[in-house]
């Protein structure tokens, strides 16, 4: 069986960015692995650390159990997420563990560094799946495998300087939404978080305003998520694109993205 994890900096942003592929792959037979690398005990103005930790675990084993994804634990707490050596073995750790043939994680650049440094962490965990001499924390043996990392879109779909990005695919979530919105409700506690933080008064609505957005950009589909689909170089022995091939006609290349790819 093929296997997908998303690995996300913190509670609730597998469900904005990632989760309507990581269901879709599910619904295709493919395993499937859910991951916040922060505990998110940072996202609240109600309850201290320590308890926002415990409510956040919950919500997020919660919501996993809705996209029929493995939970994993967090490593970090908010805002401690950086590219060192100790969190890296502990998530080439996991990757080892779970072998996936796809790895989902944020995009290269975002609006806030826990977001970028989760990306960045997750690529090199990715990419020493077969590397025997590079310790993971615990030890588990390497094996050699294809492995594709897909980084989903930033922020409001804009790099941290404000421009709007496109992505070089798109996904189309029509048929996860409503799966899609029931796990992003689990996150209960986020309502007056994000309220008080980013002034939103609806976390289904932004969900669908961001499908709807990368859906528009899509010019085919209603909701959907984009991706960027990572060099293959050290990942897989040629270019693959194993979303296109597992998931058929719920997959678009943006054409426009390619060709820039080749001036």
């Amino acid at each position: 069986m093929k296997s997908a994890i998303a690995i996300a900096a913190h509670p609730d942003d597998i469900e904005f960015y990632m989760a309507g592929t990581l269901l879709l792959l599910k619904q295709a037979g493919w395993e499937t692995h859910y991951m916040s690398v922060g505990n998110g005990c940072c996202g609240s103005v109600q309850y201290n650390a320590k308890q926002t930790r415990i409510l956040r675990r919950a919500e997020a084993k919660r919501a996993a159990k809705v996209l029929g994804a493995r939970f994993h634990e967090g490593l970090r707490s908010d805002l401690e997420i950086f590219y060192e050596l100790k969190l890296l073995r502990r998530l080439a750790g996991v990757i080892r563990e779970v072998k996936p043939n796809v790895v989902l994680t944020h995009a290269p650049v975002d609006y806030m560094e826990d977001h970028t440094n989760t990306s960045r962490l997750a690529v090199t965990a990715a990419f020493a799946h077969a590397m025997p001499n590079f310790r993971s924390s615990p030890p588990r043996p390497v094996a050699e495998y294809n492995v594709t990392v897909y980084h989903a879109m930033p922020h409001s779909l804009r790099d941290p300087l404000r421009r709007l990005v496109a992505p070089g695919a798109f996904v189309n979530t029509a048929s996860a939404q409503d799966i899609k919105r029931a796990a992003l409700a689990e996150h209960k506690s986020q309502r007056k978080w994000l309220e008080v933080s980013q002034g939103l008064d609806s976390l289904s609505a932004k969900l669908d305003e961001l499908a709807r957005a990368v859906g528009k950009l899509s010019k085919k589909f209603k909701f959907a998520e984009g991706w960027w689909r990572h060099l293959h170089y050290g990942f897989s022995a040629t270019e693959v694109d194993p979303l296109r091939e597992g998931l058929g006609k719920n997959y678009l290349v943006n054409k426009t993205y390619e060709r820039g790819l080749s001036r």
